[in-house]
């Protein structure tokens, strides 16, 4: 198999040439085209002196526009970035600040060139992704391209059991790792179609699952959950529907049986981050589903639970899960130090607390790291608590997840203030709102005299109650 994720794409495009493989509102393209419009990227990027070892950045907000970006920007040897439409103004800065593109591509057009991929080596770094950092800050996430070809063929085999005939329902953003990998790049490879929507609505999930006859539903809990509230469901023909799969947060069990018995079908489940795709799953092949796990390390992956001195518990012991697995990331763009913490050798430190089965099955029993995972969403306290600080009435701030039936957790942030009622809290969700993405800023805010401290001044988390 090759290492070249573009050279992959490429071969799927010589098989298939006249499938029509992007469905999207803005017209339906076959292979041809869609590589065809690729070389025209590759052959522009190229022309400006981009190529291996360059950086481009993808920031169109059509998917299946990006999606062309993204397979020329490849072609062209180049590491490619794509930015998550739904950023606000200042985030997308910070982050394009820190991946310094030699190219930020906004548009495409829609001339055709024959460019055969460039050449580049199983190390090279073939996409970034951000993360939020524990400290505030988005991490860029080094995905080389043996990585993700590695990556690709553990979704597209042992965890989606895909074929040319699937169809993947794509609603969620591009920049997220179950976006781009498993909504998209995996169906494609597997020689099967991708249906878009450039933003989720459960009524138009619903719609494009009967019209473009939708196998494959990847997608988040707070996804499921809508559809599942939505009044158009009991109309809706859902027989073309072999799974959904769920990513990015966990599934209640109580989700995916209320999933399994008002649609018919089952929730694929498991647990991935951006650094390692994911390492854990059921399979869409097999029937098994444990009301209290997440699954079992695909082919390829190992996995343990470890003390605090790093030792390995035997099954059953609650620890630290630690993975080991040839998919993970390379490490964090211009961030050793941040790199180093996550790594013992070839072990990734998750920061979960799990315990392990005698079979393998994995039981995430809470979390070491102090992070929010809202909508599939994971949010760094500290990078909302940033913003809270630069309002000019805030003296300090505390951010922490509060318990929420439609998204797991949602955002609550704890802020005193310089002078009594110098603002107040609708003031400080809207300050949030015009500088975060929608899916960051707090929709709770509590205004305290002073936030609970102790003997050295860190603010005590725990004792805040919404």
């Amino acid at each position: 198999m090759a290492d070249h994720l573009a050279q992959l794409l490429e071969a799927e495009a010589r098989k298939r040439p006249g499938k029509t493989v992007l469905l999207s509102d803005g017209g339906d393209v076959d292979w041809r085209r869609l590589e065809g419009r690729a070389g025209a990227v590759a052959a522009s990027l190229a022309g400006e002196g981009i190529g291996r070892g360059s950086r481009v950045a993808l920031g169109l907000e059509d998917p299946a526009e990006l999606v062309v970006a993204l397979f020329g920007g490849l072609k062209a040897g180049a590491t490619v970035l794509p930015l998550n439409p739904r950023l606000a103004a200042g985030e997308r800065e910070r982050i394009l600040d820190d991946f310094a593109p030699d190219r930020l591509i906004g548009t495409i057009g829609e001339d055709e060139t024959d460019f055969p991929a460039v050449a580049t080596d199983p190390g090279d770094t073939a996409i970034v992704l951000y993360t939020s950092g524990s400290t505030g800050d988005p991490k860029g996430v080094l995905l080389s391209q043996a990585a993700v070809a590695w990556a690709l063929e553990s979704w597209r085999v042992p965890v989606m059991d895909l074929s040319g005939d699937d169809v993947s329902l794509s609603a969620l953003p591009l920049a997220h790792s179950l976006g781009v990998f498993g909504s998209v790049l995996a169906p494609l490879l597997a020689g099967g179609s991708v249906a878009f929507l450039a933003r989720f609505d459960p009524g138009d999930a619903l719609a494009a699952v009967e019209r473009r006859r939708v196998t494959v539903f990847p997608g988040v809990a707070t996804m499921f959950r809508r559809v599942l509230d939505s009044p158009k469901l009991a109309g809706a023909d859902l027989s073309s529907l072999r799974y959904a799969l769920s990513g990015a947060a966990p599934c209640p069990w109580e989700l995916a049986s209320l999933w399994r018995e008002k649609t018919g079908t089952r929730i694929v489940r498991g647990y991935g981050m951006t650094e390692l795709f994911r390492p854990i799953s059921y399979r869409a092949a097999e029937p098994a589903d444990l009301p209290d796990a997440i699954g079992r390390a695909v082919p390829g992956v190992e996995l343990k639970t470890v003390d605090d001195d790093g030792r390995a518990l035997d099954a059953g012991g609650t620890g630290e899960l630690w993975i080991r697995s040839p998919a993970r990331m390379t490490g964090y763009l211009g961030r050793p130090g941040d790199t180093e913490a996550v790594f013992e050798g070839d072990w990734f430190r998750t920061g979960d607390l799990a315990t392990l089965s005698p079979e393998g099955y994995v039981r995430i029993v809470g979390r070491k790291k102090d992070m929010i995972l809202r909508g599939g969403y994971t949010v760094a306290p500290g990078e909302v608590e940033a913003v809270l600080m630069t309002h000019p009435d805030i003296a300090e701030a505390a951010v922490i997840g509060i318990p929420d039936d439609d998204l797991g957790e949602d955002i609550a942030a704890f802020v005193s203030l310089k002078r009594p009622g110098a603002a107040d809290a609708r003031d400080i969700v809207a300050f949030c709102r015009d500088r975060m993405a929608g899916y960051k800023y707090p929709r709770h805010v509590r205004i305290e005299p002073a936030l609970p401290k102790g003997p050295a001044g860190k603010v005590l988390k725990a004792r805040l109650r919404f």
